[in-house]
């Protein structure tokens, strides 16, 4: 290990350490706030799910005139109705920001604050196009959200609706659990609004025939563009994966570059820090795997060489924070962490070898082995400089091919084996 890795490993203990002996001395809070200090303020991610503890309905200020006051009030009356955990997020997303523009991190952000973490229905902005929605559900599918929600958008009735409409349109249908049938309805509608039908009867060469048949194609051919366009990004959004952390929160692999997730894992690690400053020792059980946990995710996250580490660094903040929660769940995806935090455990038989592994996995790599298809796999690349599946790494000298970041091992227990 270098110099340098060895002075961020130190920096890292040492803050570690001062964590802990803050919260020792501030137990109450009550002795920092006589010396005249204040607490930090809560991150984005944090304050959404503080809201969202006590009212069902997340309005940013900058939505309050699409949705007032009045107008989240029955929403959060709709949704009593349902009986279903449903919870609204409505906030702009622009890149760059808490969430980096991404309805996927702000959910999973959101998802692994909240208490309730086992059964829960997300309505959030979509970080792709201001005036949609992107919904979200754990730990299955059961009332098919996500494409309930989406199906919502492109109905129409709902094609000059406002915010607080369209919302309320999605949490009827994700009530009325058949998101899957109205999403095809509706995008079969979309196809059949499209189909153009010919007018005129006049024959190729004729005056009026071939002045009208121009002017058709003048109008048509770039509409039926535009709306196979519109048709082939809406299935692109609702084919994206659930997530899953706050987890941190991800992107899916084939989006995720290095430095978007560096940003993450900065951001992530920053968080499990201050929520072990803000951790009650007496009441905090975990606390100490929590700081153990945050440093090494320091150090990784210093030293990190490519996506499978930064991915790593990810594992250990989410272990980090299921310590301080004493309630951990699933841990993320084992094909590919960057799907986020795992929806169910299943047992899976790696190519060449005759016994089963039981990982966890997201819901789309759970569907695709289902369907007898290859999930997709983070890469990484082997003493030999090939690319390949990251748990096709020697587990000796990988502790993510040791852990499956969470599945075999807990990713700490990965690095102590790998070392």
């Amino acid at each position: 290990m270098s110099t340098e890795v060895d002075q961020g490993a130190a920096k890292r203990v040492i803050t570690a350490l001062a964590a802990l002996l803050l919260t020792a001395l501030t137990t109450t809070g009550t002795a920092w706030a006589a010396d005249g200090g204040t607490p930090s303020p809560p991150s984005p991610g944090q304050r959404i799910a503080n809201a969202l503890r006590t009212f069902p309905v997340y309005v940013d200020e900058a939505y309050a005139d699409a949705v007032p006051p009045s107008r989240q009030r029955q929403l959060a009356d709709r949704i009593r109705r349902t009986g279903l955990p449903i919870k609204v997020v409505l906030t702009p997303l622009t890149k760059g920001d808490a969430f980096d523009g991404d309805s996927d991190l702000l959910a999973g952000t959101v998802r692994d604050r909240l208490p309730e973490r086992r059964d829960l229905v997300l309505i959030t902005s979509d970080g792709d196009f201001s005036d949609s929605l992107q919904g979200y559900e754990w730990p299955g599918d059961t009332h098919q959200a996500r494409r309930a929600v989406a199906a919502a958008g492109f109905l129409d009735e709902m094609r000059d609706a406002g915010l607080a409409d369209l919302t309320a349109k999605a949490v009827d249908l994700v009530a009325e659990g058949k998101g899957e049938q109205r999403y095809e309805e509706a995008m079969g509608d979309l196809g059949g609004s499209a189909r153009p039908t010919q007018s005129g009867s006049g024959t190729a060469g004729s005056g009026s025939g071939s002045g009208m048949t121009g002017w058709w194609l003048f109008i048509a051919v770039p509409a039926l563009a535009l709306t196979a366009l519109a048709t082939r990004a809406a299935l692109l959004r609702s084919r994206r994966p659930s997530p899953a952390v706050p987890h941190v929160v991800f992107a899916t692999a084939r989006a995720a570059d290095e430095a978007r997730v560096r940003r993450r894992a900065e951001a992530e690690v920053l968080a499990l820090g201050e929520a072990t400053q803000a951790a009650e020792v007496a009441a905090t059980p975990g606390l100490q795997q929590a700081l153990d946990a945050y440093a090494a995710a320091g150090t990784i996250l210093d030293r990190a060489r490519g996506l499978p580490d930064l991915a790593g660094a990810l594992a250990l903040a989410q272990e980090g924070r299921d310590a301080l929660t004493g309630s951990p769940g699933l841990p993320l995806c084992f094909f590919n962490p960057l799907h986020g935090r795992a929806a169910l455990r299943t047992g899976w038989r790696p190519l060449g070898r005759r016994d089963r592994l039981d990982v966890a996995v997201c819901q789309e790599c759970a569907d695709a082995l289902r369907n007898r298809r290859a999930p997709e796999v983070l890469p990484d690349t082997d003493e030999d400089g090939r690319r390949v599946p990251y748990f096709e790494v020697p587990a000796g000298r990988s502790a993510w091919a040791a852990s499956g970041y969470g599945s075999l091992m807990s990713p700490s227990a990965g690095l102590a084996r790998a070392r």
